[in-house]
């Protein structure tokens, strides 16, 4: 049987999880006054926490490598969406211009995109919310949870 982490441990691990949460809203908050920014914000904290906390407590290297994991994987697919999206939107948008689309109709097209791209965003943050607050409470309960849809690049 696994013995439970210390308190300072679990809060630590808790403080990767919870983090990683907080550079999303950091990078949203920075898009919406104004700022184009797109870095891996969600990637820093928990990088930081991790490696300077890895080799002194073993349950803080595996939170740490959980979150890590989980939020490169959450990057990937926000990269992936937004590359597809930009092509969708360069395909449709041409296609309108050789069409001799009216103006209208190229309206409607942007409009469609941009509500598909912000659905998807809402349904990628409210998951990621619950998510990382499931696993920020099994961390400080001191039981392992594995984040799923999760590619592991660090083992």
């Amino acid at each position: 049987m696994r013995q439970k982490p210390k308190q300072q441990m679990r809060i630590w691990a808790v403080l990767c999880h919870l983090s990683a949460l907080l550079g999303w809203i950091l990078l949203f908050f920075l898009v919406f006054i104004g700022i184009p920014l797109y870095l891996p914000l969600n990637l820093l904290a928990p990088l930081i926490i991790w490696h300077f906390k890895k080799s002194q407590y073993p349950w803080i290297d595996f939170q740490g490598k959980e979150s890590l994991n989980f939020q490169f994987s959450l990057t990937l697919y926000t990269l992936i969406v937004i590359v597809i999206s930009l092509v969708f939107l360069l395909t449709s948008f041409g296609l309108a211009i050789i069409n001799n689309g009216s103006s209208n109709e190229i309206k409607n097209i942007l409009d469609g995109l941009l509500i598909v791209l912000m659905s998807l965003i809402l349904f990628k943050l409210i998951l990621q919310s619950f998510v990382v607050t499931f696993a920020s409470v099994k961390a400080y309960k001191g039981e392992y949870y594995r984040y799923p849809f999760t590619i592991r690049v660090l083992r």
